[in-house]
């Protein structure tokens, strides 16, 4: 994971421009705030930029962020310095949090970053901490049929409704030469079926299922909802 947390802690060009960044982030704060139950406390791990952060932070007692890139948790920690019921952690500060101690746990567009054994030990984590009523939201999973123009063209979709059309199709051209592709090639992203992923959650002790649509833009992507094995079923 740590040359994808370089790449992101650098001056990339995931978000096409900034019209694209603002929406993204908007679009997937007004998705996981649908989660949130009041006074709730939230761990939003893997949060990135986080531009609207306050969106969920508005229906919960307490949000915490985690990011691991330190240059993006600075600016973190500088956005939401003065917001109440905000605050910025790195990933491995949050392992000293409590057992039992949150609501909800969100990780979207982070599995495919990581190694089977590194998402072992972050949902072996989840597991601790989560309350037994809680429940994990895992999105943007990517599964192995999921090709790289189903991407390109959620983005084109995405840009088309949002207002930043033909700065995608730029900047899906600019991609095709930059680090990220590059990233994607030698090292690629981790990949999960519904069934493997429901199972590797099952590992953990969780209960899974996947929802009827991915949080955030991608249509061709998975979210799946967990809850603490043993706990009350789904409704």
């Amino acid at each position: 994971m740590r040359a994808w947390i370089d790449f992101y802690d650098s001056a990339h060009s995931i978000y096409v421009n900034a019209r694209h960044r603002d929406v993204h982030f908007r679009r997937l704060a007004s998705d996981l705030a649908a989660f949130v139950r009041p006074g709730a406390v939230v761990l939003d791990y893997g949060c990135g930029e986080a531009l609207h952060a306050d969106i969920v932070a508005a229906k919960a007692q307490r949000l915490i962020l985690v990011e691991p890139a330190p240059g993006v948790r600075a600016r973190l920690a500088a956005r939401w310095s003065n917001a109440p019921g905000i605050e910025v952690r790195g990933a491995d500060q949050i392992a000293r949090l409590a057992d039992h101690s949150v609501d909800l746990i969100i990780m979207h567009s982070v599995a495919q970053y990581l190694t089977g054994p590194e998402l072992d030990a972050v949902l072996a984590l989840f597991r601790r901490l989560v309350k037994p009523d809680g429940m994990l939201v895992l999105g943007d999973v990517i599964d192995p049929r999921t090709s790289a123009a189903s991407d390109a063209v959620a983005l084109l979709r995405f840009g088309a409704r949002d207002g930043f059309f033909f700065a995608a199709v730029v900047g899906l051209a600019r991609t095709v030469l930059s680090p990220y592709s590059r990233l994607r090639s030698s090292i690629g992203l981790t990949r999960y079926d519904a069934t493997a992923m429901i199972e590797k959650l099952a590992g953990a002790g969780f209960t899974a299922r996947r929802a009827g649509e991915n949080i955030g833009h991608s249509r061709a992507r998975m979210t799946f909802l967990a809850l603490p094995a043993g706990s009350a079923a789904w409704n």
